[in-house]
């Protein structure tokens, strides 16, 4: 079923349903996505218009092709060999994935392209394809979707199934973080990892925590580890899972307090074309955070559980939050004790960076120092990623729009993204794929990503050093 899109008729109009009859009235006399003669909407329908098995059978039976093609987008697109670091790896011992795996089109170099003006790469079509906006793997239809691992080891652990009948994850494992991931706790840093390389849920939160959070930051982690409904994991007939589902917790994407690269569609923007993927963010360090959300700039952690309970979990559609179940928390306690145990989430050890977060000379190599001072010069990056935690907390619009002419990718409008918060830069080897959607697999494409945005004219060897630098961070 497809999501809800943008409606033209006065927003006054919506006023008088309020009662369950005009409701029910309003989604069936008004399509999802209208036609010629038809309206659209940014209500999703409320009452179901098909059988459940009916819309199983439909889905399971279109799965294959459009797995198919976003597969066959995928590969288009990227280099998706697997070519691990022999060197780097991530904090939980996961080897990263090198190279830049965006492809260009034939005759094309990464050079000639950045020596293009952006409207002469506009004009003639040459940005590259992994540089546009990445779709959801079915975006008409949306929701979370969550790689094979993490299904298998909740399915293992709590006997919860998070397997959707009508699509399934699409990156390979390989570009994404590790898998359990590492915990570190600011407030217990001679601990290390604190997860002992287990995934956290409800069944063994207690036994891990008990004795170093306090009852209330226990609390607040059964929280985050609770299943509620959502909108494709409920026990409504509109859902996306075989049975009918105890929904899903907080931890279900942001694994260990990091995340397992679990994708959505963020849920304020309409029409459904132009709402964006969403690669789930870590929530490491967000102590030193001030704006929360990729694009939304709540500006507190208690603000962003709030949301994405309330919102996010559903669309932004509290019409459909209530027909699923809609968990409310309570701001004065529950909200409290949840983001109190964010806020002990730590970034993993830096062992080459000094008390400013800049790199000790004494432990760095020169390829490294070198990358330290194109990241604070010629590269501009640190123009937004400021030390120690490699972030200035504001938004910034890269105005990508300049390279492309808008054009429909897999049901996914390629245009303007808008302002996207400066996302910190501590410990980004453990967090791809990269940009707020992932659609850069490594961190060598988005070093030639940001070359032809900011126009940097980086050479081969600068982007080098500049990568060997981020892997310091």
């Amino acid at each position: 079923m497809k999501r809800a899109i943008a409606w033209n008729r006065p927003k006054s109009a919506f006023l008088c349903v309020t009662t369950v009859a005009a409701a029910a009235w309003f989604a069936s006399s008004s399509p999802l996505r209208g036609g010629d003669d038809k309206p659209s909407s940014s209500y999703s329908p409320v009452v179901d218009r098909e059988p459940f098995a009916t819309v199983r059978e439909r889905m399971t039976r279109e799965k294959t092709r459009i797995m198919k093609r976003q597969m066959d987008l995928l590969a288009e697109r990227y280099d998706l060999g697997d070519r691990p670091s022999r060197t780097v790896k991530m904090s939980g011992g996961k080897p990263i994935q090198e190279g830049t795996r965006v492809k260009l089109a034939e005759g094309i170099t990464w050079e000639s392209l950045a020596a293009k003006t952006p409207e002469t790469i506009c004009g003639t079509n040459a940005w590259p394809k992994g540089f546009y906006p990445l779709p959801h793997p079915n975006h008409p239809e949306g929701g979370m979707v969550f790689p094979l691992s993490h299904i298998d080891e909740i399915k293992r652990q709590e006997e919860r199934d998070l397997t959707r009948f009508d699509l399934d994850f699409d990156l390979p494992d390989r570009f994404l973080p590790d898998f359990p991931a590492a915990i570190y706790l600011t407030t217990r840093p001679d601990l290390g990892d604190v997860s002992k390389h287990q995934v956290v849920t409800i069944v063994n939160y207690y036994d891990l925590f008990n004795g170093i959070l306090n009852p209330k930051q226990l609390d607040g982690l059964r929280l985050l580890l609770s299943p509620f409904p959502q909108q494709q994991f409920n026990q409504t007939d509109d859902r996306r899972t075989v049975k009918a589902s105890k929904g899903v917790t907080c931890f279900d994407c942001h694994v260990n307090g990091h995340t397992n690269g679990a994708t959505h569609l963020v849920g304020d923007i309409r029409p459904q074309e132009f709402r964006h993927r969403l690669d789930v963010p870590s929530l490491r360090g967000v102590n030193v955070q001030r704006l929360f959300g990729s694009q939304r700039a709540l500006k507190t952690v208690e603000d962003f559980t709030e949301f994405e309970q309330r919102a996010a979990y559903f669309d932004g559609d509290p019409v459909i939050a209530v027909k699923k179940g809609v968990n409310i928390l309570d701001r004065g306690s529950q909200v409290h004790a949840m983001a109190e145990f964010q806020e002990l989430l730590d970034f993993p050890p830096a062992p080459k960076l000094n008390l400013l977060g800049r790199l000790d000379p004494s432990k760095a190599s020169e390829t490294e120092m070198r990358g330290e001072k194109l990241f604070f010069g010629k590269a501009q990056c640190s123009a937004c990623h400021a030390p120690p935690y490699y972030t200035d907390n504001l938004m910034h619009n890269l105005k990508t729009e300049r390279f492309f002419k808008p054009v429909s990718i897999n049901g996914r409008t390629a245009s303007a993204d808008g302002p996207i918060k400066t996302f910190p830069l501590r410990g980004i080897k453990d967090s791809p794929p990269y940009l707020h959607d992932g659609r850069l697999l490594t961190l060598e494409d988005t070093v030639e990503f940001f070359n032809l945005v900011l126009g940097t004219k980086l050479n081969n060897d600068e982007k080098a050093d500049l990568v060997a630098f981020l892997l310091c961070l």
